[in-house]
Formats: structure tokens, sequence, C-alpha cells
């Protein structure tokens, strides 16, 4: 019988090890739920960060009416896990990547992006050969200046022939306002709402034109407090904050949610009273907008990561720290910080509770 860790101190597991709390996790589900069910509003969250079916099950266990994915690879890997209501939040693009979205709605029914008539041709004709209809949302750029389409009428010319391509229904329009994520509280709430402004003009617009516009998504931790609340909104996609880091609070100012993941590492060096070295590095943990922070020590910090190290500052009121010790530490940003692993501890009490793999990574097509 193959070994597991379940049940296993987390103090025992080898690392470099991801680890999430469950209790932290489950509570931080509950809190963005909840602020959707206050504001009337679904909640499709974002999978791109976790990429693990088991962690999208409670999700939906919590009330999400389904899932919003980053590529049609993580789409087929939700599928497979029995999650039927999906949005990939991007355009689609390609002869075999059409092949694999039409083929895919006899088994769930995943919406895409598009913001191009060019997306609307792809779509309906691999649609139309193997006989499904594909529900595509209009992205309408809301001032990130990525991809979309201007709001209302550029919107509605885009909506209208989708509307009118076989194999295609037009089901709604998207958005996503990450351009107002790092800026402070009073200009973010104002900014959210010029941004939402442009979805909720332009719903009104298709809808006095005669189309329906069932869905209107947006949304993103880093706006979380601000965006739910904003007029014509029908769903929001926010996921990431369901692990938490030390980027969402450091630079876009996230309260309210518990830092749930975490990496368990080793001193593998200590060459000197201030500093050491864990097996911790880029490979691990992301760092590059905001460095993991040491959890539950005092007078430790992360300076920097390598590509197989951290390194660690150490004060004098630090305590003994000696080689094959092991630390603690908050993650990174955890979009960027999940996918470098293959599993996920699941923790509870400090004990493994759940192992799982991380269906979704690699998945970049």
């Amino acid at each position: 019988m193959a070994f597991s860790p379940v049940g296993m101190s987390k103090h025992d597991l080898d690392t470099p090890a991801l680890l999430v709390d469950l209790d932290k996790m489950e509570k931080n589900i509950e809190t963005m739920a909840a602020i959707c069910r206050k504001h009337s509003i679904n909640w499709r969250p974002h999978t791109k960060g976790n990429k693990t079916p088991a962690i999208a099950h409670k999700l939906l266990d919590a009330g999400a009416i389904g899932v919003t994915c980053a590529k049609l690879g993580e789409a087929e890997v939700m599928a497979a896990a029995g999650i039927k209501d999906i949005l990939v939040a991007n355009q689609v693009v390609g002869v075999a990547k059409m092949h694999r979205l039409a083929n895919l709605q006899r088994h769930a029914d995943v919406m895409v992006a598009i913001d191009n008539p060019v997306h609307i041709q792809m779509i309906s004709d691999a649609a139309e050969e193997i006989g499904v209809t594909v529900r595509v949302l209009v992205e309408v750029d809301i001032g990130m200046n990525r991809c979309g389409v201007l709001p209302e009428k550029p919107a509605l010319d885009l909506a209208r022939q989708a509307e009118a391509a076989p194999g295609v229904v037009f089901a709604g329009i998207m958005g996503y306002e990450g351009h107002v994520m790092d800026l402070p509280d009073q200009q973010k709430e104002k900014a959210c709402g010029e941004a939402i402004g442009h979805l909720a003009a332009t719903k009104e617009l298709l809808e006095k034109s005669g189309l329906a516009c069932g869905i209107v998504s947006a949304g993103g931790t880093g706006s979380l407090s601000h965006t739910p609340g904003c007029r014509g909104l029908t769903e929001i996609q926010a996921g990431g904050g369901i692990f938490m880091d030390t980027f969402y609070p450091s630079a876009m100012n996230v309260r309210g949610l518990d830092q749930a993941l975490t990496i368990l590492t080793t001193i593998v060096s200590h060459p000197a009273p201030d500093r050491a070295y864990m097996d911790a590095g880029r490979k691990t943990t992301f760092g590059a907008f905001s460095l993991p922070e040491v959890m539950d020590r005092q007078g430790i910090r992360v300076t920097a990561l390598s590509a197989e190290h951290g390194y660690l500052e150490l004060e004098k009121d630090a305590g003994l720290l000696q080689i094959g010790d092991k630390l603690e530490l908050i993650s990174g940003y955890s979009d960027m910080t999940v996918f470098l692993h293959n599993q996920i501890f699941g923790i509870r009490a400090d004990r493994v509770e759940a192992v799982w793999e991380i269906l979704g990574r690699g998945k970049l097509s």
C-alpha cells in the first residue's frame, strides 16, 4: 500500500511543501460567499490560482454557481472533475483549441470570452461541425487597456454578430477592473464605480436594443471591498482571496481574509549569526511582487530568493536557529506559487487532513 501522510504532523513533512490551513481557507470561502449574498450577486470564483478540483468543489458547496478558468486546459480539468458551469475568461484561438472547446460542451457548459468577429467565426465553425452550441461573453475594456472591445456601441455590434452566428449563444458581457487594484481605498472605490459603470451602460444599451444580457461578470480579490456593490453586475470572479498571501494585503490593501497558504521549508545553511538559508527559493514560491514572510517566529525576515534558496536575515531576538530546523512561510503571491507544486497538503490543527493533486498545473493551452 502506498504511503500516505494523512494524520502526520505537518512538521514531519519533507520540504519544501505547499500547505493550506483548512480552517482559514474555509473561513475565507465563507467570507467571500457572504459578500456575494449580501449584494445579491452570483459568485463564479477564479480557479487559476488554486488549479485544484477538490478546492473548486468546496467553492461550489459554499454557493458558487460555477468557476472561472484562465485557460481551456484548466477548464478541461474542472469538467473532468464533474464541474458543469465554467467560464474561460480569456479568448480561445486556433483550430485545435476550437475542436477541444466544442467537444467539451458535451461534458460541461463552458463559456469563453470574445472581443473580435474572428473569435465568433472560429467558434461557430467548430460548434457547427460537432453539433453543439457554445455560450460566449463579450469582453469589454473597462479601463485596463488589455483585451476587450470598447463599451456600449462596439460591444453591442459584436454581441449582435455573436447572437446571429450558428452554434454561438450570446450570454452576456464581462470586464476586469485590474487597473484599479493597487489604488488607495478612497480612489479605488471611485475607480471601481467608473469601471463597472461602463459595463452597466453597455448592458442597458444591449437590452434597449433587444438583446438579453443575462451575465455581467467582473471583479477580483483586490477590489472585493468595492466591486460587488456596483450597479449592474450579476456575478464576480474573485477567487485568489481564498488563499490570501503577502501580496494582497501589502499591495492591494485587502483586509478581512486570513493568510491560509504557506510553505514548509528547512534551514539548509547557517554560515553566520545574522543570516541563514532555506530550501525554498523561486522554484517554490513567487516573490517578485511581495516576498514570503516567516510565520510565528520573531526576528527572522526573508530578504531575497534565488532559484533554490531563500535568504534569511536574523535579528538578535530571532532565537536559536539550527541547520535542519523547519520554518513555515506565508506565501508570496499565491497565483504564481501554487502552480510550482504537484500537490497541496490540507492542514487542520497542525496535522495533514488531505493531500490534493494540483491537476491544473501545466495546463497552459
